[in-house]
């Protein structure tokens, strides 16, 4: 059974005359997807323990509008973009932070032509500003020595160029980070992006999410590493594809980052 962890809103925060230091945009996953749930404790539980001062929407919040615009649907995606911006402008919204890299690429490069201007920063980013500035020590502890390869998310590493922070983080764990072939510019989508996440596959040999565990699975890691809650669902997929669920775990590097600063 899974602790409760209360999480104030931004409309008890506007009820008291305060304002937080950053929001936490869960995202759809991450609010209703068992899995992707985990992810969000996580960085609830970093953000809590670094006290630093953040609320989320709550039932104010919608999806982004991400799939509804890969898929084609841009009035669809306008729609919800503008009742989004609507609800954080009204709050003054500055700075948001997301557990989805595809909520992150929409929110920050999408937002500011409809209206929504706001810092945006992925979680894997925060996580490592927090580590750089010493508010959070994740050295030593479950990982060192570990081999932990990183699956880079496509919306985060070649749509925003963010390669380098989830790395550090693990970096930090003291484990043995192992690039795969296909890794940074040159990396290989889940096979979830550009809403395929919720169509059948077209015709092929083999699932994308099949050939991308494959490449994870021959460096032998203790950890397949990411930091998309879709992503975290397609190699956790192709993990079971191949029955190797007891060698190797698929985890979000706030999960990482969690799990090992009550170790330090």
């Amino acid at each position: 059974m899974s602790e409760t962890i209360k999480v104030k809103t931004m409309a008890e925060y506007a009820s008291s005359g305060e304002n937080p230091d950053i929001l936490f945009w869960v995202g759809c996953a991450g609010s209703f997807d068992e899995r992707a749930k985990k992810i969000s404790r996580a960085i609830v539980k970093i953000l809590n323990h670094v006290g630093l001062k953040f609320a989320v929407l709550g039932t104010e919040e919608s999806c982004s509008g991400d799939p509804a615009k890969r898929a084609g649907n841009e009035f669809l995606f306008q729609m919800q973009a503008l009742n989004n911006i609507t609800v954080m402008n009204g709050y003054q919204v500055k700075k948001i932070v997301t557990g989805c890299p595809h909520c992150f690429n929409t929110l920050k490069n999408e937002y500011p032509s409809l209206g929504g201007n706001y810092e945006v920063i992925h979680h894997t980013q925060l996580i490592q500003q927090l580590i750089d500035s010493g508010k959070l020590s994740v050295t030593g502890g479950a990982f060192a020595g570990k081999k932990i390869t990183f699956h880079d998310p496509c919306y985060l590493g070649r749509g925003n160029d963010v390669y380098e922070a989830p790395r550090e983080v693990i970096k930090k764990l003291d484990a043995d980070l192992s690039e795969m072939k296909r890794s940074r510019a040159k990396g290989f989508c889940c096979g979830a992006g550009g809403a395929q996440m919720f169509k059948d596959a077209e015709k092929g040999n083999k699932e994308v999410n099949i050939e991308r565990t494959e490449e994870a699975l021959a460096l032998e890691p203790a950890v397949i590493a990411t930091g998309c809650p879709f992503c975290m669902t397609m190699m956790t997929d192709g993990v079971k594809h191949f029955n190797k669920e007891q060698q190797t775990k698929v985890l979000d590097v706030a999960e990482l980052a969690a799990q090992n600063f009550n170790l330090t």
